[in-house]
Order: C-alpha cells, then structure tokens, then sequence
C-alpha cells in the first residue's frame, strides 16, 4: 500500500470515529463510502437503520465544497441536521419552513462556502434559478434519499423528482448516491435509468431484521386498541400513525385525557409546533407522537420501540 493510499486509510477511519464515534463500519458502508471518495456514483438499496446517512456525511466532511441532499421529508432533515450539527458538521436545512430572511441567510453562508452539508427538498431544487446558484458554489457529491420517489413504479412517486436528472449532465464531475429502504429490481432499474447514473457501485443489502416483530390485527374499537397496546408497553418511546390530521388531534387528545405524554404531528400545525413537539419525542419529555405520514418512517430516534398504524397505511 503506498503512502498515500495509508494517509486516505488513517483519515477515513480516524474521521469515522472522531466525528461519528464508531470504531468498525457497518456492512456495506464502507464500500460505499469509499466509491463516493473515489468519485464513483452509487446506487444503495438498505433497510432503515442500516446507516445510509453516513454513507454520505463522512465523504462530504473529507471532500471539498458542499454535499446536497436531497430529501423529501422535512421532520427527517431536521432530525440529520441536528444529528450532524452535534458532530461537528457544518450543516443547514432550506425548506418551507424558513422564513426568506433565512433563506437569504442560507444561501450567503453557502456562497461563502461554510455549510458542509445541505439538505433539500425536491421542489426545491426544481426551483427557476437554483441550479445556477448550485453552480456557483463548489458540490461536492449529490445524495438522494428517498430514490424510489423519482421511480413511476416505485411505492411513494414524487413528480419534482424527475427535475434530478439534470445533475450528472450540469454536474458531470460530481459523484452521485441515491439511497432507498424500497426498491425492487425493477424499480432500482428504473432509478439509475432516470437519475443518470454512470456505471454505478450497486448495493443490495440484507432486509432480514431479526429484531422486527410485525403483528396485525382487526380494527374493532381503535382508541381502545391503542389504549390497551400502550398499556402493554408502557413508557417506551413509539410512533402512532392516523391517515388524516383530525383522526391525529382526536387521538393525541385522547392519550392525553388518558394519561399518555402524546403529542401530535401533522402538515397542518404551525413549523413552531411541529418542530416543539418534534424536539419533545427525541428527547423523551413525550413517549408517544401521533402522526401523519408528514412525519416520515426514517425518523432518527434510536431508542423507538413501536409502530402503530391505526389505519391501513
């Protein structure tokens, strides 16, 4: 091994575990990002908590310029900015829950190069004039979470997604990942097809989780239900999802009236809300959030025990 080749070993791992406090990868993660670094595009198909976000922060805080991400859930992007953040990364967030002040902010801060990482919505990206502001700055990879949403047979089709297949002509130099929980063959077929990807590094990994226990069960008397689940696991932090923002409030009430640290989440709160009773789930002042799919299954939270959906998701 030449030297270089040891210096770019020690980095990566010493980053690895001074920034992220991880002594070994887990699988597949170092093989993707060492394809990233090398400047090689990647197409990742893992379970929720295998690591995906790694894959992507650890080469942009060894790579010069700035990493996009690009998600389309806005409490998830909050979730791996505060992540980041308490790692050291130099990271922000710019969705419809700024005000333009700070957006303005934003985009300064980016032309003067001091954000590492930088997570967006699709939407916004297709914005007139955002991919020239892009072009200002120096990129240092493009990562897509969520790549089954570009997918028309994928389960969650997301139309602005298609807007990313501008990147790898306007950005031929930049490598990029694109990570899904879900993908058939067909479906990763298809996203590597619409999202341009040049001879990718592919990654398959195991869906086998041991540790999940699914269980269903008729709908009869579903608050009782809940109530009767709850009662089973009691102070474990969890997940409630309702198809619809009232059956959301009406539940959360109900919890409470019953004793239950509940909180809701839905498009139809205020970002203060949301982000206030978010805060309060990650740091366990709330055991329950009751949620619609605003909320996003990839919620960073280790320590979350259940999922409930209430209603056929």
């Amino acid at each position: 091994m030449t030297h270089e080749n040891l210096s770019k070993e020690h980095t990566i791992l010493d980053t690895l575990k001074t920034v992220f406090g991880f002594h070994l990868f887990r699988p597949n993660q170092e093989e993707i990002v060492r394809s990233i670094l090398d400047g090689r595009d990647v197409f990742a198909a893992m379970p929720t908590g295998g690591g995906k976000s790694l894959c992507y922060q650890l080469p942009a805080r060894l790579m010069k310029g700035t990493a996009i991400i690009i998600s389309p859930l806005i409490s998830l992007m909050k979730d791996q900015v505060d992540a980041a953040v308490e790692n050291g990364i130099a990271a922000a967030y710019m969705n419809s829950s700024l005000s333009s002040q700070e957006v303005t902010d934003l985009y300064r801060a980016l032309r003067n190069n001091r954000i590492e990482l930088l997570y967006i919505a699709p939407e916004r990206f297709a914005m007139p004039g955002f991919i020239d502001i892009l072009r200002s700055v120096t990129i240092s990879l493009f990562a897509i979470d969520e790549a089954h949403c570009v997918s028309e047979w994928g389960h969650d089709f997301r139309p602005d997604y298609l807007s990313l297949s501008v990147i790898p002509k306007t950005f031929p130099d930049v490598p990029i990942a694109a990570f899904t929980a879900t993908a058939t063959p067909k479906v990763q077929e298809d996203i590597c097809r619409k999202l341009g990807l040049r001879v990718p590094f592919l990654v398959r990994a195991s869906f086998n989780r041991p540790n999940l226990y699914y269980q269903v069960e008729r709908k009869t008397q579903v608050e009782s239900q809940i109530i009767e689940f709850l009662r089973g696991h009691p102070d474990e932090p969890g997940i409630i999802y309702r198809t619809t923002r009232d059956a959301v409030t009406d539940t959360a009430d109900f919890l409470a009236r019953n004793g239950i640290k509940a909180l809701p989440y839905h498009a139809g709160l205020s970002t203060d809300v949301r982000d206030k009773n978010q805060d309060a789930f990650n740091k366990d002042k709330a055991s329950v959030i009751i949620a619609t799919i605003a909320f996003g299954m990839g919620i960073d939270k280790s320590n979350v025990r259940f999922v409930v959906h209430a209603d056929l998701p």
